[in-house]
């Protein structure tokens, strides 16, 4: 519509985000392009998804075909869990799931900015996507961040641009569905050091945002301008970015809705909040709504600096149920996974 009527919008069509928004789509395309990616099985039939889990080996991985605010995504450590996740999702109208090998390993994000044509990485971030410390608990839309993700080498990032973004973003182009907007690559990075993307995601996450933009020296404005009028290619050969690290970290109330949250106008100017789940009542008191409340990002010139300063800036704030990850930043011992 915006296009129709001679607007400018720095966003991806729908037929261009298709693969962003729809997992099964994905994964067919990374399959073809042969992108470094997951076994996956995709099954329409509850019975033959139930049938492979038999013998699959534990745990997996299975997701919806579209992505969803809640439950889209569980990592199975059994069969019978495996089996009542498959059955509550085609219960619950799924047409397809997706069955996806578990790759042990660290998730991260890798973020680009593209017109359609050329694509600049804009950031990387180490995911925090479980909900319980130590990588415990269910699988979530994000609990916590850390940019830039300090394990993903040169190396790792030419690999990521050159053999994972520039084959997508050609293919779609080619097909005349270029992609113009922001664009994350969620993956894993194994101990050996590989990568193993898993899926895409359009725009910036939540947990990732506020820390993503932070560390950026460009105008972020004049970049998607420049994408709107087919100048980016020759406007830009690279992003700046501070030489600084920002992390990020989920406040949850659970079941807990309409309670006051009080201190955040303690908070230090360059803390930044991002409310996720709020609403303001009549004096223009922020209340919680249940779920994940609100997004608190600091920065520093080191990593451990940033994760101190987020914790201290973190106990300022108070609301009835509020819990959040206690060791964003921190080593991670189990499940072979850690920062």
């Amino acid at each position: 519509m915006f296009s129709e009527n001679g607007l400018m919008i720095f966003a991806p069509d729908a037929d261009s985000a298709q693969f962003a928004t729809n997992r099964a789509i994905a994964k067919k395309m990374f399959y073809k392009l042969r992108l470094p990616t997951p076994r996956f099985a995709i099954y329409e039939k509850k019975n033959l998804a139930i049938d492979y889990v038999k013998n699959a080996d534990m745990p997996v991985i299975i997701k919806t075909e579209e992505h969803k605010p809640k439950n889209s995504v569980m990592v199975c450590p059994s069969f019978n869990i495996a089996k009542s996740y498959i059955e509550d999702c085609f219960f619950g109208d799924e047409n397809k799931v997706i069955i996806e090998e578990y790759v042990y390993g660290t998730p991260f994000i890798f973020y680009v900015i593209t017109d359609g044509f050329k694509a600049l990485p804009l950031g990387s971030t180490r995911d925090y996507r479980f909900s319980l410390e130590g990588d415990g608990g269910l699988w979530t839309d994000g609990m916590g961040a850390n940019s830039p993700f300090t394990k993903l080498t040169y190396d790792h990032e030419d690999y990521i641009m050159n053999e994972i973004v520039y084959p997508v973003i050609n293919y779609l182009s080619e097909g005349l569905k270029p992609y113009m907007g922001i664009l994350g690559f969620e993956g894993i990075l194994t101990p050996e050091g590989d990568i193993a993307i898993t899926e895409c995601s359009p725009f910036l996450h939540d947990h990732d945002a506020q820390g993503i933009l932070s560390l950026m020296d460009n105008d972020l404005f004049k970049i998607m301008h420049a994408c709107a009028i087919g100048s980016f290619s020759d406007d830009y050969d690279m992003l700046d970015f501070k030489d600084e690290f920002a992390t990020s970290c989920v406040l949850s109330s659970g079941q807990v809705k309409n309670e006051i949250i009080t201190g955040l106008d303690d908070l230090q100017e360059d803390t930044h909040i991002n409310h996720i789940n709020t609403k303001q009542n009549e004096y223009t008191e922020f209340e919680t709504q249940g779920d994940r409340t609100l997004v608190l990002t600091t920065i520093g010139k080191t990593l451990g600096r940033a994760g101190k300063k987020m914790y201290d800036e973190i106990d300022a704030i108070n609301f009835r149920g509020k819990t959040y990850r206690k060791d964003i930043c921190k080593v991670i011992a189990g499940a072979g996974v850690n920062i």
